[in-house]
C-alpha cells in the first residue's frame, strides 16, 4: 500500500482564533518524535491525558479521533460538520473549546480548540501500524519558529528568530505565505523539458513527494508512463488518480531529480477549498531529506540538506495495500534454564524441574490485503481484498511493523518476493517480481 494520509478541512463555519502555543520560562524547548514513514508523530498532554499526535502542516485545526479507552474531560462541546479532501461529502464532529495541552515541559496551550471526529471509521492508526489519536496542524506552528531535525528525530522550538542566528548561516532561506492556516512556498516543476514555477502547499503529513492538480495547471499533460492508482485516504474517503514520474523539482540551489508525483482525479478534489494560484503540494518524501525551520511569524521557511538528500524516490513494487487490522494476543514457549543447587561443600546437581518451559503472552500485528493496484505483479499473481498477510520475503509479518513491510515493497529495480498468506483458514504461497511501474523515460 501506498501509505498517504492528507487532510486538509473546509469547516462549514468560521471558526474565533485561538492565541496558540507559548513558551514558559525558557528561550527554546526540545522535543523528541517518532519517524514512521516519514510522518512525525510527537506526545501531547491533554487535559492531564498523555495521547499520540501526528503533526501535520497541511491541517488547519487541531483533530482528535481516537481515545483507545483514556478518559479524558472535554468542556464546552457543540456539534459541527465539515468537508475535506475525497469523495465524500460530509464528516460530523464535535468542537470542544478550552483544552489545556502541553507538548514537552514548556510549549503549553491553556485554551486549545479540538474537533472530535464522530465517525468511527476514521482511525489512520491501521494505516500507519501505532497507536494514532488525532491530528495537530496550525496552532503548533504558528507564534514561534520550529526546527524540525529529521536525523537526530527532534523539533526545536525558539522564542523567536533571534534566538538561531549563527544556525540560519548555514540554511538556505526561503519566502513563505501562510495561507488559511497552511504554509506555501513557490518552485520550480518541470514535467520534462520546461520548468514552471508552481506555487505548493508544504504539508508534512503527505507521505508522497510532490501533489500536482491538473485541473488547475494551464495545458497540463501526464507524463509517461502513469499509472491509475489508489494514492490514500482523505477525511471524506479514498483518494484516486494518476502517478508518474516528473524530471525535477527544484528551489534555490537544491535539485530533486525524477520525484513521483501524484494527481489526485478531479472528483477527489471537488470539495477541496483551494488557495488562489496553488498548483499542489510538497510532501514529506521530499521534505524528509532537509532539516527545516519552519518560521510562521516572519513568514520564511529556512532549508538545509541532510544525508538523505541523494536518495532515490522509490515507489511500491508490488501493487499491494496493506494495512493493519488490530492486534493478536500470542502464546510464545519460553524455555527455563535448569537451576543447579549446591550439596555438601563441593557438589552440585540439577533440581529435578518436571516442566522446563513457561508460556508468556504478547501482543502481535495482524496484517491483511486491503486492495491490489490493477494490472500489478501482487494482483496478476492473484492476491487478493482480505487475504491475511503470513511472511514476506521469508520473513514472519507479525514480527514487522506495517513500515518495514512497506520498505521491503518500495523499489527502483527488478526483484522477486516471496509471499505467504492465509485465505479463509488455508496456508497459500505467491511468488511475483517487483517492479518499478512508472520507469522515467527520456523523450
Amino acid at each position: 500500500m501506498k501509505f498517504l494520509f492528507i487532510i486538509s478541512l473546509l469547516l462549514s463555519f468560521w471558526t474565533k482564533a485561538q492565541d496558540g502555543f507559548v513558551l514558559e520560562n525558557t528561550e527554546k524547548t526540545v522535543i523528541k518524535f517518532k519517524l514512521i514513514n516519514n510522518l512525525i508523530f510527537i506526545p501531547m498532554t491533554v487535559n492531564g491525558v498523555e495521547l499520540n499526535f501526528l503533526l501535520d502542516s497541511g491541517v488547519a485545526e487541531t483533530l482528535l479521533f481516537s481515545l483507545e479507552n483514556k478518559d479524558v474531560d472535554f468542556k464546552n462541546i457543540e456539534k459541527i460538520t465539515f468537508k475535506g479532501l475525497g469523495e465524500s461529502v460530509s464528516i460530523e464532529a464535535l468542537k470542544s473549546i478550552k483544552n489545556n495541552i502541553t507538548i514537552g515541559k514548556n510549549f503549553v496551550d491553556k485554551s486549545h480548540t479540538i474537533f472530535l471526529v464522530l465517525d468511527q471509521e476514521f482511525n489512520i492508526s491501521q494505516d500507519v501500524g501505532v497507536p494514532i489519536n488525532g491530528i495537530i496542524g496550525y496552532y503548533f506552528f504558528k507564534n514561534h519558529p520550529i526546527e524540525i531535525n529529521y536525523i537526530k528525530k527532534t523539533i526545536t522550538i525558539y522564542k523567536d528568530q533571534s534566538k538561531f542566528p549563527k544556525k540560519v548561516k548555514r540554511f538556505s532561506e526561503f519566502p513563505m505565505s501562510v495561507e488559511m492556516n497552511k504554509p506555501y512556498m513557490n518552485a520550480d516543476v518541470e514535467m520534462k523539458h520546461e520548468k514552471q514555477s508552481s506555487k505548493l502547499l508544504l504539508d508534512l503529513g503527505n507521505t508522497d513527494s510532490v501533489w500536482l492538480f491538473p485541473a488547475l495547471i494551464k495545458d497540463f499533460i501526464y507524463n509517461r508512463p502513469n499509472i491509475d492508482d489508489f494514492l490514500g485516504r482523505g477525511f471524506s474517503g479514498d483518494i484516486f488518480g494518476k502517478r508518474s514520474r516528473i524530471n525535477s523539482l527544484s528551489f534555490g540551489k537544491f535539485t530533486l531529480n525524477k520525484p513521483i508525483a501524484s494527481m489526485p482525479d478531479e472528483f477527489s478534489i471537488q470539495h477541496l477549498k483551494i488557495v488562489k494560484d496553488r498548483k499542489g503540494s510538497i510532501g514529506s518524501e521530499i521534505l524528509r531529506r532537509f532539516t527545516i525551520i519552519f518560521d510562521y511569524p516572519n513568514n520564511k521557511i529556512y532549508m538545509r540538506s541532510n544525508k538523505h538528500i541523494g536518495d532515490p524516490f522509490l515507489i511500491d513494487g508490488s501493487g499491494l495495500e496493506i494495512k493493519q487490522n488490530g492486534l493478536l494476543w500470542e502464546k510464545e514457549e519460553v524455555r527455563i534454564e535448569p537451576v543447579r543447587v549446591k550439596v555438601g561443600n563441593n557438589e552440585s546437581h540439577v533440581t529435578n524441574i518436571q516442566e522446563n518451559f513457561q508460556y508468556k503472552f504478547s501482543l502481535k500485528p495482524n496484517f491483511i490485503v486491503s486492495g491490489t493496484r490493477k494490472d500489478s505483479p501482487a494482483q496478476k499473481a492473484g492476491i487478493l481484498k482480505d487475504d491475511k498477510l503470513i511472511s514476506i520475503d521469508r520473513k514472519v509479518a507479525k514480527d514487522l511493523t506495517l513500515n518495514k513491510i512497506h520498505q521491503i515493497l518500495k523499489t527502483d529495480v527488478s526483484r522477486k518476493i516471496n509471499l505467504e498468506i492465509q485465505r479463509n483458514g488455508l496456508p497459500m504461497k505467491f511468488e511475483f517480481t517487483l517492479e518499478d511501474p512508472i520507469p522515467y523515460i527520456e523523450e
